[in-house]
């Protein structure tokens, strides 16, 4: 899939505020420092489209991005971050678990996981909402740059088994190498048909 034309639409925090298009959407969603804005980036061939920080939690809304004008991408905010609040990491899961439910063109949902750590509740949560609304889940397990091949095998285990998945349904991927790219390129490209 090539990308020719990138463009911010708008940021939301519930419903009456989404863009109003039926492109086929994409959504990212995951925990606060998962990479997910620096992945969508490395995606789209762009430095700056989705913003990322040096802090984790910079993404506090759903923010819409119009790819080629046919395809829209969901930016979802991260959560889970220790030095937000409970109530505001409750907020960031409602947005979302609300999206879901709500969004008639969404094809498929990437929930991001560091390859580094094992899925928790808030994950599995996402998952059983996304699936009892017939809405497909990829894994993304991020940050393989940071560890080995053997690691990479070992943790993608490790996802699959605390997730009861099979590991077809992750892919590993680096915003900084570029890993996994092109196989998500290519599942968007397949899900717009």
């Amino acid at each position: 899939m090539k990308i020719n034309t990138i463009r911010f639409v708008t940021s939301a925090r519930i419903p009456s505020q989404y863009p109003k298009y039926n492109f086929p959407e994409f959504a990212f969603t995951g925990r606060s420092n998962v990479g997910k804005s620096s992945l969508i980036n490395t995606l789209l061939g762009r430095k700056n489209i989705a913003k990322t920080g040096s802090k984790p939690g910079v993404t506090q809304t759903i923010n819409f991005f119009c790819i080629n004008e046919k395809i829209s991408f969901a930016d979802c905010p991260g959560f889970g971050y220790a030095k937000v609040s409970h109530n505001k990491r409750l907020e960031f899961i409602e947005m979302i678990h609300s999206y879901i439910i709500s969004r008639p063109n969404l094809k498929l949902l990437f929930l991001l996981i560091d390859i580094r750590r094992e899925p928790d509740e808030n994950e599995q949560a996402i998952i059983t909402k996304a699936l009892n609304n017939n809405i497909n889940v990829m894994i993304l397990a991020t940050k393989c740059d940071k560890v080995s091949k053997n690691e990479i095998n070992n943790g993608i285990s490790r996802i699959c088994s605390s997730l009861n998945i099979n590991t077809e349904y992750v892919v590993p991927t680096s915003a900084k190498t570029g890993l996994g790219k092109n196989i998500i390129l290519a599942m968007i490209q397949e899900y717009c048909k």
